[in-house]
């Protein structure tokens, strides 16, 4: 009888040794899936704010040359005529 019980607890603790690993393995895949998401949405955001960007500096181009360009020709037509 106590070989069998000292049996079964070593089953037991070795059935907890292995699910004691498979918890620290899933836990470091989660941690490396977390990370995977985390530079993904960074990686998402900086393209996103890039976008952004450039549209500003694109339409604040346009400005300045449109201002410049009226600027000159209203010169340009007071010195002429």
């Amino acid at each position: 009888m106590a070989l069998k019980m000292r049996q079964s607890m070593n089953q037991f603790e070795a059935a907890f040794e292995h699910q004691k690993v498979l918890e620290a393995e899933r836990r470091s895949q989660l941690r490396r899936r977390a990370i995977v998401r985390s530079k993904a949405r960074r990686v998402h955001r900086s393209r996103q704010d890039g976008k952004v960007r450039f549209g500003v500096l694109a339409v604040a181009l346009t400005a300045t040359v449109v201002v410049v360009t009226v600027t000159m020709f209203e010169a340009l037509t007071m010195l002429v005529g």
